[in-house]
C-alpha cells in the first residue's frame, strides 16, 4: 500500500528493522558479537522508533477507536523490549522472527488503518513529531545486505 506522507518516514524505518532482523537470523556463528550489535542497534534505532509510535501514532489511533490495534502494537513492543533486555545470543532467531512479524503487522495492518481512519490534522501532527524528534532514518549503506 502506498504510504501517505505522514507515515512515510515511520514506514521507511521498517527497512532498517528488517535489516536488523535478517542479521540476527544469520548470525549464529558469531552469536555473542551479533547479540551485542543487535542490542546496540535496538537502542539506537528501534527503541526511538517505538517511542515515536507510542507518543504520536498510537494515541491518535486510540482516539479513533482502534484500541485492539494499539494494544497489539504495545504488547509486541513490550515483548521485543523484554527479549532484548533479558535475552542473549541464543535468542537471536526468536528476536528476528518477532521483529519481522511485528513490522509486517504494522505495515499491513496498523499503518493501513491509520491512513484510513486518521484525519489530516492527526496525520500532520504525527509527521511533525517524527520530523522534529526522529533520529537518522535507515542506514542507507546497509540496504541489500
Amino acid at each position: 500500500m502506498r504510504r501517505c506522507a505522514a507515515l512515510k518516514r515511520l514506514s521507511s524505518e521498517h527497512h532498517s528493522g528488517l535489516v536488523i532482523a535478517r542479521r540476527a537470523r544469520i548470525a549464529a556463528p558469531a552469536a555473542e558479537t551479533a547479540w551485542t550489535e543487535l542490542r546496540q542497534r535496538f537502542a539506537d534505532e528501534l527503541e526511538p522508533h517505538f517511542q515515536l509510535e507510542e507518543r504520536g501514532l498510537l494515541p491518535a489511533l486510540e482516539a479513533a477507536g482502534e484500541q485492539a490495534l494499539v494494544e497489539r502494537t504495545l504488547a509486541e513492543h513490550r515483548a521485543l523490549r523484554r527479549l532484548i533486555d533479558g535475552g542473549g545470543p541464543a535468542d537471536l532467531d526468536a528476536f528476528a522472527r518477532l521483529l519481522t512479524e511485528h513490522i509486517r503487522f504494522e505495515e499491513n495492518g496498523l499503518f493501513a488503518m491509520a491512513q484510513r481512519v486518521l484525519g489530516s490534522d492527526a496525520l500532520a501532527a504525527i509527521q511533525e513529531l517524527h520530523e522534529r524528534e526522529a533520529g537518522p532514518s535507515c542506514r542507507t549503506g546497509e540496504r541489500g545486505r
